[in-house]
């Protein structure tokens, strides 16, 4: 019998990396969950922090980075391409960038386009500089994130802006730097509540910045800034201060559990009635969901600081899990980004409930692929209303696709409740914020698989598991494969061409 194990190999980067082969996840259900699961670092805190170490001289280290998600790797290209130096630990979640050789203001356009949080080095380069080049922001299609919150903030720092050529052109008016000023954002946006602060951090003079997020990434970015020599006051509340530095310097900073992810698996237990423990976890930043989810039924115990555990097995919930309405908001509110999962799980609760997303206005991608499962959901506007069922899941498997990232895993969620086998396309969307999503549902007992779609024949098997370093062009390479003998051997030929 041939054995299965993992083997790592280091490889010469003198061959080009293959584009990624379309894939597809197929989940056979229904599925019921057990076991513990460790949530990965926040993907909305890494990427601003990644983008704050522009700021810093010397080196700046972070830990527990989501480092195999795509929008991480698309930042760290945007970095590169700045001129900065970033070195991955493999597989530890640590990420090195070193500032001091940065001379570009304007990243790879190409880049920019893959990961909406790449515009959050704006910011940094601006102040830091003097002036900045950088292309409009890519991501999800959910609905209008203009830029005029940035623009008109930075002006309010004193910089000239324009946009050309879908790019946003930037420089210090007086031709110096930034200098301090007064800012009221229209809406309490976080990303431009964080590219503001950073923009601040190196303006001379004070700051002040109202109506700003609270959101915990908020909190976390002025933590790091502060530890880099910033003054940053009011963090988590809903103003700014900001006294503007000439010089900051690196620091090492842990980044928090991903609340989202977090988020993504306690519906994951509800939706399938099962209970599993996760950790780490910071149940403050998911008070609104674990309010939800305790009306439904569950049984959320805590068992210490960062370690949480969520039945809703029927001895727990009943025949039926009970529904409720969510609106979605700015935090503390109910957040956005778990709309579309929490929309899946009640579809599979008791009673009619109103869905009504108020941050964007297009996030309702999903309902139609919901539908194709026999969900019964009508939309209006940005409302909608979900018509559960009075015992058991009403879902049956189809052939659906992922619009969107959130979108994207509301599908899988509903997919292990559903009967039937359900098959997922478009799943790099998934894969930009949910760190091994596959892998770990597999571990908790879900039949689920990833897939290759291959232009010359059927869907293929595709379970190693790859960490790509994707450094400067003919360094080294790091491959971690996992298989039988004669299956690594044939991923590692297929690798390079």
């Amino acid at each position: 019998m041939l054995k299965h194990c993992t083997v790592s190999v280091f490889l010469p980067q003198t061959h080009k990396i293959k584009t990624p082969t379309p894939q597809t996840l197929t989940i056979t259900g229904p599925t019921t969950l057990s076991g513990h699961l460790t949530i990965s670092g926040s993907k909305n805190s890494s990427l601003p922090l990644l983008a704050a170490t522009l700021l810093c001289s010397n080196s700046s280290l972070l830990h527990n980075v989501p480092t195999n998600l795509t929008d991480t790797n698309a930042m760290l290209s945007i970095l590169r391409s700045l001129g900065a130096k970033v070195e991955v630990g493999i597989g530890s979640g640590q990420i090195l960038v070193n500032t001091d050789n940065v001379r570009s203001v304007e990243p790879c356009l190409e880049e920019m386009k893959k990961t909406r949080g790449g515009f959050f080095v704006i910011g940094p380069l601006l102040t830091r500089f003097g002036e900045a080049v950088v292309g409009l922001p890519g991501g999800c299609d959910i609905g209008e994130r203009p830029v005029d919150l940035y623009i008109r903030g930075f002006r309010a720092l004193g910089a000239v802006v324009e946009l050309r050529d879908g790019k946003m052109l930037a420089h210090a008016a007086n031709g110096k730097g930034l200098v301090g000023g007064t800012f009221h954002l229209d809406f309490p946006s976080v990303g431009a509540t964080e590219t503001l602060m950073m923009a601040a951090c190196m303006a001379d003079g004070v700051t002040t910045l109202s109506n700003v997020a609270k959101e915990p990434e908020v909190i976390d970015l002025a933590r790091f800034l502060n530890d880099s020599g910033a003054c940053v006051y009011g963090a988590g509340t809903d103003k700014l201060l900001i006294k503007g530095k000439c010089h900051l310097h690196g620091s090492e900073y842990v980044v928090p559990p991903d609340r989202i992810e977090a988020g993504s698996f306690m519906l994951a237990a509800a939706i399938t009635r099962s209970c599993i423990s996760m950790s780490p976890i910071i149940p403050s930043h998911l008070a609104c969901l674990i309010d939800k989810l305790k009306i439904a039924g569950c049984r959320i115990t805590q068992f210490n600081h960062e370690t949480l555990e969520v039945s809703a097995m029927p001895t727990n919930v009943g025949d039926h899990m009970q529904g409720f309405d969510i609106k979605t908001g700015p935090f503390p509110g109910f957040p956005t980004d778990l709309q579309p999962p929490t929309m899946a799980l009640l579809t599979t609760c008791r009673g009619s409930n109103i869905v009504e997303e108020s941050v964007f206005e297009k996030r309702m991608s999903h309902v139609r692929e919901l539908q194709k499962l026999g969900a019964d959901i009508r939309v209006c506007g940005s409302t909608a209303l979900v018509s559960g069922v009075e015992k058991g899941s009403a879902l049956y498997g189809s052939r659906l696709v992922a619009a969107d990232l959130r979108g994207g895993v509301s599908l899988v969620l509903a997919g292990l409740a559903a009967e039937g086998t359900t098959e997922i396309d478009g799943i790099a969307h998934i894969d930009r914020g949910y760190e091994n999503l596959d892998t770990k549902l597999q571990l908790l007992g879900a039949d689920i698989k990833r897939l290759i779609r291959s232009s010359r024949g059927p869907l293929c098997l595709w379970s190693a598991q790859r960490e790509v370093e994707l450094s400067q062009p003919l360094n080294p390479i790091f491959l971690s494969v996992s298989g039988t003998r004669s299956q690594i051997l044939l991923r590692i030929q297929n690798f390079i061409t």
